[in-house]
């Protein structure tokens, strides 16, 4: 059978998405292969199918076990036969998946990489056939990465120890230049087909915003898709208690998840939310990686990350089936001190590592760059990644947005001032918080204390609120016009070009979003039917009730609702309105085997509804 055939069999396309042909091709005739891509693109096609096609086993390495059940229950409601082998595991289910593995009843097997050294696991690779070796989430063998497992570099040594060498397929989402060359190094690739299809997903919706309250602002946008199911990410789990408790207090079905709860409980909130039992998961960044859950709607980060590269990971476990979704940022600049103070804790740096240290606050000053832009949001992220692009998106919370500018030079004559004259009384300077407190007149203890109230600037910005004259001092410090210096206690500074502000009759304009409530929609979503009907065209309840037949099988299979169909399919098929499984075979991905196990079911709920309206 040729790959177009199984394409359609197995996953339901009729073509191959943009990069999947090639890389398919390269393992297929025995070439290594990186296949950068972004989330919801079909990385996992690309090593699937031949998995289908070659004659041995495929072997997958995983860095999660929740991905891995995840994958291999797709796979298996796709009549594709596969297995896992993790800790998960008692030592009756391990034997039976090596008696499976050795008799030939599975095409795929998925382990974790801290399996790589186990003798009895190496023992039965050497028993096997291997025809390929995939590598999913890649760039955990990097260093340079911010998810990097030391048990990945075991993966090149495995590979070498096996009789007979077969392709390696790396694959990953997020890499910069510095993270794909060292996955070339690390697995030792050799000659690989490289593949980067681009970082851009253009059915997100990116936004920043600023809110006085992110309770309230959580609350409010909760309360506008009571539909929709998401995920809120916080950097402590002091956070994640503290909004879980919030919510569940509005009624929101909620549950928490990071790495200070019982394994227990952290698997019984995951699977909550997987199988739809909650709307909204509140966690740390120690949730996600191992989620295959097509059906999220929203991203919320309560709290900045650390890196662009973590932020676009987790904001992109929104959308993967192609639907409009949206992935907001809550900044605030405390947000900042957290991240330094969580990047100052971290293992490296307890271990000393300076290079690693500096990489990291690097890496933050452009997350807080991302913050603090006017400019497009999918530009900054795409500048990060080194992709070529357009310029502003048209599809984002600065590009959609309202903005107003306003001559702001006599303020920032002010804050220039203030700080000129801090730096001649104070030769070790003061940090912004100190310096806003003197603008703004404030009476507290340390201000009296430092004697800043006997400074001509002393109460020059009073009455303007706190984070505006934050905000000033942003567009100054883009401007050349003041600079912050030293990592752990921060002063400001003077830069070089503050003296024409000042003397030389610069002027300085200040560019503001107008305030909404709620962000315009995203443009984006799958291509032709499944957009239009994603995109809000009405339906007269159709997809409702396929939803709702959705859930019914799905609580009855015992699987996740989106390993039946994803909501994109479900869209595609309300606008299509199939009436025999002819029809239902064109709905984007329904392939041969869930057609007929759920085709049936399917087409007599769309003829219900056909009847209903008199169609």
């Amino acid at each position: 059978m040729d790959k177009h055939t199984l394409l359609k069999q197995y996953f339901g396309h009729s073509g191959f998405r943009p990069g999947q042909e090639p890389l398919t091709d390269a393992l297929l005739s025995g070439r290594d292969a990186l296949g950068v891509m972004p989330t919801g693109a079909g990385k996992s096609v690309c090593y699937q199918l031949p998995a289908l096609l070659l004659p041995g086993l495929t072997l997958v390495i995983s860095p999660l076990i929740s991905l891995m059940k995840d994958q291999v229950a797709a796979l298996a409601q796709a009549g594709i036969p596969a297995a896992y082998i993790n800790s998960s595991l008692d030592l009756e289910e391990y034997r039976e998946v090596c008696r499976r593995v050795r008799r030939g009843e599975c095409k795929l097997l998925y382990v974790a990489p801290e399996r790589l050294q186990a003798e009895g696991f190496r023992r039965l690779l050497g028993e096997l056939p291997v025809s390929l070796v995939a590598v999913d989430e890649a760039h955990c063998v990097s260093q340079w990465g911010q998810d990097f497992r030391p048990s990945y570099l075991e993966i090149a040594e495995l590979v070498r120890a096996l009789p007979v060498r077969p392709p390696v397929g790396a694959f990953t989402a997020t890499a910069t230049a510095a993270v794909r060359q060292d996955i070339e190094t690390l697995l030792e690739l050799r000659d690989p087909l490289r593949i980067t299809t681009g970082f851009d997903r253009p059915n997100l919706f990116f936004e920043v915003a600023r809110p006085k309250d992110k309770e309230q602002w959580l609350s409010r946008f909760l309360a506008q898709r009571p539909e929709q199911t998401g995920i809120v990410y916080c950097a402590t789990r002091k956070n994640v208690d503290a909004v879980t408790a919030a919510l569940l207090a509005q009624g929101v079905p909620a549950a928490r998840y990071h790495a200070g709860m019982e394994d227990g409980e952290r698997r019984r909130s995951q699977e909550a939310f997987v199988y739809d039992q909650i709307r909204v998961m509140v966690a740390t960044n120690a949730f996600g990686m191992g989620i295959d859950k097509s059906n999220v709607g929203f991203v919320v980060h309560y709290n900045m990350p650390k890196d662009l590269e973590s932020y676009y990971q987790e904001a992109g476990r929104a959308g993967r089936d192609g639907s409009p979704a949206r992935c907001v940022l809550l900044y605030a600049p405390g947000d900042v001190r957290t991240a330094k103070f969580l990047i100052a804790n971290s293992q490296e740096a307890q271990e000393g590592d300076p290079d690693r240290l500096r990489r990291d606050l690097s890496r933050l000053d452009r997350m807080v760059g991302y913050c603090k832009t006017t400019g497009c949001l999918r530009a900054e992220l795409l500048d990060y990644f080194g992709e070529i692009h357009g310029g502003r998106c048209g599809n984002c919370g600065n590009c959609a947005g309202d903005f107003t500018e306003r001559d702001i030079t006599v303020e920032a004559q002010k804050i220039l001032s203030a700080v000129a004259r801090v730096e001649k009384r104070y030769a070790h300077g003061l940090g912004a918080a100190a310096i806003i407190k003197l603008l703004r007149g404030s009476r507290d203890q340390r201000t009296l204390q430092l004697g800043l109230d006997q400074l001509p600037t002393y109460g020059a910005l009073k009455g303007v609120d706190r984070d505006r004259i934050q905000r000033y001092m942003d567009v100054l410090m883009e401007e050349g016009c003041l600079r912050s210096d030293g990592e752990e206690y921060p002063v400001l500074r003077l830069a070089a070009r503050a003296g024409d502000v000042l003397f030389r009759g610069k002027q300085v304009f200040f560019r503001e979003q107008v305030s909404r409530t709620e962000p315009l929609p995203a443009k984006g979503g799958s291509a032709g039917r499944t957009a239009r009907t994603a995109s809000g065209q009405e339906d007269g309840g159709l997809l409702e009730a396929l939803k709702a037949l959705r859930s019914r099988l799905a609580q009855e299979a015992g699987v996740p609702a989106y390993m039946i169909f994803s909501n994109a399919a479900l869209a595609d098929m309300a606008a299509l309105r199939p009436m025999n499984l002819e029809e239902f075979l064109q709905v984007s991905g329904v392939g041969k085997v869930k057609a007929e196990r759920y085709g049936s079911a399917f087409l007599e709920a769309v003829r219900n509804w056909r009847a209903g309206v008199g169609e």
